[in-house]
């Protein structure tokens, strides 16, 4: 027997679904509390001293936290490549855009403290704001748009033809989306905050985060609510051969109101998912008003994974709608690279996933314990 027909077409099909939202939701657990505390720096930090201890909780550990992103963009490259030729191609300007800010935070961090003062550190302060506040909004947005389906078709060649624009993916439905995620890592990084910096940094972090908790249930029910009243999902009438060839045009698709809510209605117990995006947003906002240190930053991480795995669940098996030509529709079971390269992709990821997250976890812990304001003022060599 061949290695990789060991595991089966379809299974390694639907792990591949699974790894890449664990990539997803580990970059917008953990690099998602750094753009939460970038969105929040204006607001918690009044003074250079307190903007520093802001900053110099997320410092030592951006760069690891981002490597999910590359991990995830590397994922769908890999495992499924019409996702990836559409979606950054389609999206080509909006993720120009998230690039562009995101190029920006490593340069503040890396330029604010070269000179002292008091315009140039402000500037790059507000570079930290937009690298974090903007790539939080247009991923929200991008995910709205998913939900509503993305104008794209093949032809019979497989050629994709996108014919959208910028401004038509920032509809209203898609601007919630992009709000929730705004106010949910915000929540996430006000708990973050609330742990790692101290005095007024902290207890600003907590109000703001808490308000943030409250707005990412209510944005999080709205969004729902809209789902339910307004927007059609996507649902597969032809039948579905999980190992067939990846050619999305072998299939017949039609737009069904009710399509989003066919997974929850047909296992109850998928609604564990939308249950931990409320109550891990509750519970933050609880733990931040009480001042419990710990587990609000716990409590926000299991709203982000609730979250997201619930659309990841709503819209299974498809991964790429199409609102043009719904045939065209990208699903699990006919967008994913050969058996053979997702063998080997699986292979190659039980080998380093755990050496990653093991070293994540070394450096955390070394970095771990709160960033003080005498330290950050009496050494400034050591901090940014």
């Amino acid at each position: 027997m061949i290695l990789h027909e060991l595991i089966d077409y379809g299974t390694l099909r639907l792990i591949w679904w699974v790894l890449l939202g664990v990539l997803l939701i580990a970059f917008a657990a953990t690099d998602g509390f750094d753009m939460g505390v970038g969105a929040l720096l204006p607001f918690v930090a009044k003074t250079d001293v307190e903007r520093r201890v802001a900053i110099n909780t997320i410092g030592p550990v951006w760069e690891g936290n981002q490597v999910w992103f590359i991990l995830g963009g590397g994922a769908i490259f890999a495992a499924w490549p019409p996702l990836y030729a559409v979606s950054f191609s389609g999206f080509y300007l909006a993720m120009f855009v998230v690039l562009a800010a995101l190029i920006l935070r490593p340069v503040a961090f890396k330029y604010r403290s070269k000179r002292d003062d008091a315009r140039w550190r402000a500037a790059w302060d507000w570079a930290l704001f937009i690298g974090g506040f903007v790539p939080a909004l247009i991923f929200g947005v991008a995910v709205g748009n998913v939900l509503e389906g993305v104008p794209f078709r093949f032809d019979d060649d497989l050629r994709a033809f996108y014919e959208g624009s910028f401004f038509g993916l920032l509809n209203p439905f898609a601007l919630l989306c992009g709000l929730l995620s705004v106010s949910m890592l915000v929540m996430h990084g006000g708990a973050w905050l609330s742990l790692k910096a101290s005095g007024a940094v902290a207890e600003r972090a907590r109000a703001y985060g808490a308000l943030a908790a409250l707005a990412t249930i209510a944005l999080f029910a709205l969004g729902g609510l809209s789902l339910w009243l307004f927007l059609d999902g996507f649902r597969i009438t032809s039948p579905i051969i999980p190992d067939g060839p990846s050619n999305p045009l072998h299939k017949e698709v039609v737009r069904d109101g009710m399509a989003w809510f066919t997974n929850y209605a047909a296992r109850p117990w998928l609604l564990v998912a939308p249950a931990m995006g409320f109550a891990g947003a509750l519970v933050a906002f609880l733990g931040m008003k009480a001042r419990w240190e710990g587990l609000p930053l716990i409590a926000s991480g299991l709203s982000v994974l609730g979250v997201i795995a619930t659309v990841g669940v709503a819209m299974f098996p498809f991964i790429l709608p199409s609102s043009i030509d719904p045939r065209s529709s990208l699903t699990v079971w006919d967008s994913s690279s050969s058996h053979q390269t997702l063998f080997i992709m699986l292979a190659v990821t039980l080998i380093f996933l755990p050496i990653v997250l093991a070293y994540t976890a070394f450096v955390y812990r070394v970095l771990w314990g709160k960033v003080q304001e005498a330290e950050v003022r009496n050494e400034a060599g050591h901090f940014y």
